[in-house]
């Protein structure tokens, strides 16, 4: 079994190019999944053999999960993962029979996503100037961030290949290596171009080959990895936002909520976050809903009467 899901994880990572926290949270799952099998007498011969798992063992392991307290949405996404691993055991020829095959995802819980309003941007970016190289970085990587709503994981795979100033746009390898074009606003072309006259003097003794290539540098000298930027981005979004959610998605989500509450068409802002379907989109049409309502309720003279 653990063979298996070391098989299926390369796959993940080099067939389906997913991120390194999507591959953590897929392993994370299921081997939740295998510790629930080898904890029962009742399914201890499924965790021996992949062959011998059903249907009932993950219902039996969904329903202990829901008697935990944890949430519908953790759930989902433990279905998820435990739905693919099968999917592709079951295409290698690891098992016979799918367990998971038309196993049904729990109706994901409907939030709102968080955002930081405008002034609280403006002033996050005018906390983040400074004079240090370290300072243009910074800058640099949340108007890319704000600028184009572009993931964490498509951020620290960015190249100074990707760059194209001429055009001013960048080339993104999204989810499932597809890739697209977004553009470069003013303060994000600006910020860019500043952050890569000084960037060589980031570089340090863990700089290699790959590192040169890489548009952003962590301390030490490497390329940037994930926890560097979420800590960065928290850090500036605690001064300027009360909101609970402090991460780089909160500015992704910023970029879409700003963009269709100053009018822009929703199909347009799929493109530009790299949405397969239109309805992973239209949640931001939500907020936008409750934003028009406030604003409603602020200047028409009968709205709390």
């Amino acid at each position: 079994m653990e063979q298996i899901v070391e098989k299926f994880l390369r796959y993940l990572k080099i067939e389906r190019n997913s991120s390194e926290h999507t591959r953590t949270s897929y392993k994370t799952d299921i081997n939740q999944f295998v510790d629930f099998l080898n904890s029962s007498d009742e399914t201890r011969s499924a965790a021996a053999d992949i062959n011998a798992i059903t249907r009932l063992d993950i219902r039996l392991w969904l329903g202990e999960l829901s008697e935990m307290g944890l949430a519908r949405n953790t759930i989902a996404r433990k279905v998820a993962s435990l739905r693919s691993f099968f999917k592709y055991c079951y295409k290698r020829g690891h098992i016979e029979k799918n367990p998971a095959h038309l196993l049904l995802v729990p109706k994901k819980e409907s939030r709102l996503p968080k955002t930081v309003n405008p002034e609280g941007i403006e002033r996050m970016m005018e906390l983040a100037d400074g004079e240090e190289p370290s300072d243009h970085q910074n800058l640099a990587v949340l108007e890319l961030l704000f600028g184009t709503g572009i993931r964490l994981s498509e951020l620290v795979q960015l190249s100074l290949k990707d760059l194209n100033f001429k055009q001013k746009q960048i080339l993104i390898q999204g989810k499932g290596n597809k890739q697209r074009i977004v553009p470069l606003g003013k303060q994000s072309f600006n910020t860019l171009k500043r952050h890569l006259n000084t960037r060589y003097l980031l570089f340090g003794i863990k700089t290699d080959a790959d590192a040169k290539k890489a548009v952003f540098i962590a301390p030490g000298g490497q390329r940037i990895y994930p926890r560097f930027v979420q800590r960065l981005v928290k850090s500036f979004i605690e001064k300027v936002s009360e909101i609970s959610q402090k991460s780089p998605h909160v500015l992704r989500h910023s970029f879409a909520t700003h963009l269709l509450d100053a009018g822009a068409d929703i199909r347009v802002i799929k493109e530009l976050l790299g949405h397969t379907n239109l309805s992973s989109t239209q949640i931001y049409t939500h907020t936008s809903v409750e934003h028009l309502k406030n604003v409603y309720n602020q200047a028409h003279p009968r709205a709390e009467q």
